[in-house]
């Protein structure tokens, strides 16, 4: 049993709690005993053929413990795999002074509006506005099931093939960097790993996927390597 944070409110995102930092939590159990996806899977005619006849199963992960009183809200996040000669996942780390998920690594993505399609129209009207991506650059293949976060997103995943010719611009009020990780890094169980600690006597536990570029260190967890982890189950099923 990890050692707990008291007396903090249970209801709390754990990134607001007082001096918390996901990459202190004590690791719990690394999933190396999970077979990882092969590369050839991880190519864009076989993501494609995976989504026009997917196999049966369930995802792994659905829905945070909530601690947010707002009404349920729609959302979108985009999984952008550039596709390079070694897929690559572009990711996001959003600004520190936003409301939710501040300072965390992301999809691009975010709730959906009116004027909206479809989920795939609000992930992608999302990444144009939040880097830049442009959406004829961006071929959707398929989605996951939904992600409830504690904050009430139901977000549905939308999968994107990217042009590797893409050029990014940040929008700086909600995004401090862009950056790849190979989706075969992220598509490993070696590398995903398990925490959890104690909060206001409830147990909260959660998933991470660090991965070092250099000196730096990009801490995948929450939310996002939570859909990444569903994939990963999309995908090896």
């Amino acid at each position: 049993m990890s050692p707990p944070i008291n007396p903090a409110p249970a209801h709390l995102p754990l990134s607001k709690l007082p001096n918390f930092d996901p990459r202190e939590v004590p690791v719990l159990g690394v999933d190396a005993h999970l077979p990882p996806v092969s590369a050839p899977a991880l190519q864009p005619q076989a993501l494609r053929a995976r989504f026009q006849a997917p196999p049966d199963w369930q995802p792994e992960l659905s829905t945070e413990r909530r601690f947010a009183d707002r009404a349920p809200a729609l959302a979108s996040v985009l999984v952008p795999i550039v596709m390079r000669e070694r897929p690559m996942v572009l990711l996001t780390e959003r600004t520190t002074h936003l409301s939710t998920h501040s300072g965390q690594v992301a999809f691009p993505g975010g709730k959906r509006d009116d004027t909206d399609t479809d989920e795939a129209h609000t992930a992608l009207r999302e990444a144009q506005e939040e880097i830049g991506l442009a959406p004829e650059l961006v071929e959707v293949v398929g989605r996951l099931p939904t992600y409830t976060t504690g904050s009430q997103f139901i977000i549905t995943p939308v999968i994107g093939l990217v042009d590797p010719r893409h050029r990014l611009t940040l929008n700086a009020f909600e995004v401090a960097d862009a950056f790849e990780v190979p989706l075969e890094f992220l598509m490993n169980p070696a590398h995903h790993r398990r925490h959890a600690i104690e909060v206001g006597g409830v147990r909260r536990e959660w998933i991470s996927m660090p991965y070092r570029e250099g000196e730096v260190e990009r801490f995948v967890w929450g939310a996002t390597a939570a859909m990444l982890r569903n994939f990963y189950r999309f995908l090896i099923a």
